[in-house]
């Protein structure tokens, strides 16, 4: 038997983040054999077409404009006031639900699975998961003594399969009286699926009927990472959270990595929704004292940035000019690597938005290897492969399916 010095609870495989591991690889082949060689896939970050991280002029240019007391100075406990205003409307946009709303600075969108799972489970719970899915809910899940119930996301026809959705949530609520249910939506992280208006119908009109027992407590934590780079109406859906059973609760988790390219910076909120005022209350306070628990108070600097584009009409429409230049481009991208698929017959899993697209197989990790033979790194997941067009040019877009179908018939 192992000799361990930490406790139990805290044991965990030794082992390094496998994409950031895959990235490493890419990096060295990149050293090699010239970048132009080269298609790495690995990362979840907007990259130009030389192969640099894109940082956005606007945001950048103000943060070195502010005060250095702007960025060095402690934030409030739950965020700056003006922040959590600001970031409530550029989450929302005009689609914002008629309901009580409070929101809580966090470190990135993490911090917002974070205190979802955390303040809204008990011990043992399950938390409901598609099974293409971020895989840091199941580490945060983990962490906590959680488990992670998965559901088909797609059925035979390639749609939302809400009856393999239907029969996991109620399963759950019926046992445990309480469910977080996760929703990677719009642009999901692996897949690029957006869940339409009218599959946001099906899954709360679920959420409604078993909110008729009072007893049961649903949280619907809905992960927008990616929504700043989803076409312009996918945030409609906002506004289906108006007037809500009180015993149905709505955690965003917002980020802003992606929309601010501030990776590195950490911040972003979770945003709480509920038709009931004290519900909201006690929403706040509860990830208020979380963020004192766990990293007292978060970045005063990217704070400072959103809050002083979003006063300033001219930062502001400067900021959205720059975001929409780079989703046109993110779009362009995708649409090369999804009709390159269709015409060398590469199956893919129905691509909407965002920065990845995934490859339904049963050996992926073979396969991902395989292609680092073909200098072509891409992410493998436990159902399939995960291609980052975010990562990479138009024209290596269009000539990456047709390597990945090459090497997958080859080892089929």
């Amino acid at each position: 038997m192992a000799f361990n010095m930490v406790a139990s609870h805290a044991v965990w495989p030794m082992e390094n983040d496998a994409i950031f591991g895959l990235a490493a690889k890419a990096k060295e082949a990149i050293d090699k054999y010239g970048k132009e060689n080269v298609i790495d896939s690995t990362l979840g970050a907007l990259v130009d077409d030389d192969g640099n991280l894109i940082c956005l002029d606007t945001v950048y240019s103000e943060l070195k404009s502010l005060p250095n007391a702007a960025i060095a100075a402690y934030a409030q406990v739950a965020g700056q006031a003006d922040f959590l205003e600001a970031v409530q409307d550029a989450c929302f946009k005009e689609y914002r639900p008629k309901a009580y709303i409070k929101a809580v600075a966090t470190p990135g969108g993490t911090g917002a699975v974070r205190h979802s799972i955390w303040n809204y489970t008990e011990p043992g719970d399950s938390i409901l998961v598609c099974d293409w899915f971020w895989s840091p809910y199941v580490t945060i899940s983990e962490e906590f003594g959680r488990t992670v119930t998965n559901y088909e996301f797609f059925n035979d026809k390639g749609e939302f399969n809400i009856t393999s959705f239907k029969e996991k949530f109620e399963s759950l609520i019926d046992r445990q009286k309480r469910l977080v249910t996760v929703l990677n939506t719009p642009a999901n992280n692996p897949t690029g699926y957006s869940l339409s208006d009218e599959e946001w119908d099906e899954v709360l009109d679920i959420a409604k009927e078993k909110a008729k027992d009072p007893d049961n407590k649903i949280i619907f934590m809905v992960d927008v990472a990616y929504i700043d780079y989803a076409d312009k109406d996918r945030r409609k859906f906002f506004a289906k959270f108006s007037n809500l059973p009180e015993n149905i609760l709505i955690l965003i988790a917002y980020s802003m990595s992606k929309g601010y390219t501030m990776y590195g910076m950490r911040s972003g909120a979770i945003i709480g929704v509920s038709s009931n005022e004290e519900i909201a209350k006690e929403f706040y306070y509860t990830c208020m004292h979380a963020n004192r628990a766990n990293w007292s108070n978060g970045t005063r600097g990217a704070m400072s940035v959103m809050t002083s584009i979003a006063k300033d009409p001219a930062k502001r429409k400067a900021y959205e000019e720059e975001v929409a230049k780079y989703r046109t481009m993110l779009k362009k991208r995708a649409n090369a690597f999804v009709k390159s698929a269709e015409e060398c017959g590469l199956k893919i899993l129905p691509y909407r938005d965002g920065f990845f697209v995934s490859i339904p197989c049963n050996n992926a990790k073979q396969l991902s290897d395989e292609l680092i033979k073909e200098k072509l790194f891409v992410v493998a997941l436990k159902k399939g492969l995960r291609f980052a067009v975010c990562a990479v040019s138009e024209d290596k877009c269009k000539i990456a399916p047709a390597k990945i179908k090459e090497v997958m018939d080859r080892y089929k």
